[in-house]
């Protein structure tokens, strides 16, 4: 299954239930971008000391613990903006069933900000503020995605999650329009956090900082960020370094 064709919704969410009525209670819409976890494509920096399979495997991973935090947290959308084959992803069957609880729309354009301005406009069409993350942040769990989108509708203007290498984690945005300025953005620095905000405040937007995270891009941030999750990530990094000789960092 290649999932990449613009305007076609591919998994359409079915509606949640519980007892007492509808469980998704937090009025917003929580968007994660995701690539498919292939070998070669996903994680690449994670290469030396893990293979290209293995790197793959933990974005796998790193995935699935994401979708799980996504579909406990209670937001009433769940949108997942995707790229890349998923037949050809580590651990697909998985990834198939736990997308199937979600809606997934495919990215558009051709840098990574266009597609985070584009996921943004496409969300914001179920009506409700936007929280976007990454599929890098594994140990954000149910509790803390929830927390940032109340304080998203708290504040009713932006909100950044900084992360620890100078980047971001989480942008929310309760208008999508300023997120057009992401393309002109330079992404994966150490300044893109202060970038990011920057230009999010010359739209008019007031920031509002969510917890500092690490991301994983690196061995390094992978040991990290195991140390502080529970989930499939932190087994598979932890079975995983037993079996390498790391290289220095």
């Amino acid at each position: 299954m290649n999932i990449g064709e613009p305007t076609e919704i591919l998994f359409p969410r079915p509606g949640v239930h519980g007892a007492l009525g509808p469980v998704d209670t937090v009025p917003a819409t929580l968007l994660v971008l995701a690539k498919s976890p292939i070998p070669g494509f996903a994680k690449t920096r994670l290469t030396p000391p893990f293979s290209p399979v293995d790197a793959a495997y933990l974005a796998a991973c790193a995935l699935l613990d994401t979708l799980d935090a996504v579909r406990e947290s209670g937001i009433r959308h769940r949108v997942i903006a995707w790229t890349g084959d998923l037949d050809r992803a580590e651990r697909s069957i998985e990834l198939a069933a736990a997308l199937r609880e979600v809606t997934v729309i495919p990215q558009r354009g051709d840098t990574f900000g266009e597609r985070l301005a584009n996921a943004h406009a496409d969300a914001a069409e179920f009506g409700c503020p936007v929280l976007q993350i990454g599929m890098d942040t594994p140990q954000a769990d149910a509790d803390l995605l929830t927390r940032s989108a109340h304080r998203l509708l708290d504040t009713g203007d932006t909100v950044l999650g900084p992360a620890t290498d100078g980047g971001w984690w989480a942008l929310g945005l309760t208008d999508p329009a300023p997120a057009q300025v992401l393309p002109e953005v330079p992404m994966s620095t150490h300044r893109t956090g202060e970038l990011t905000a920057e230009a999010l405040r010359r739209t008019g937007c007031r920031i509002h900082t969510l917890p500092e995270l690490t991301d994983v891009d690196t061995y390094a941030d992978a040991l990290t960020v195991a140390a502080l999750s529970q989930g499939r990530f932190s087994r598979a990094v932890t079975d995983l370094s037993t079996l390498k000789t790391p290289v220095p960092i």
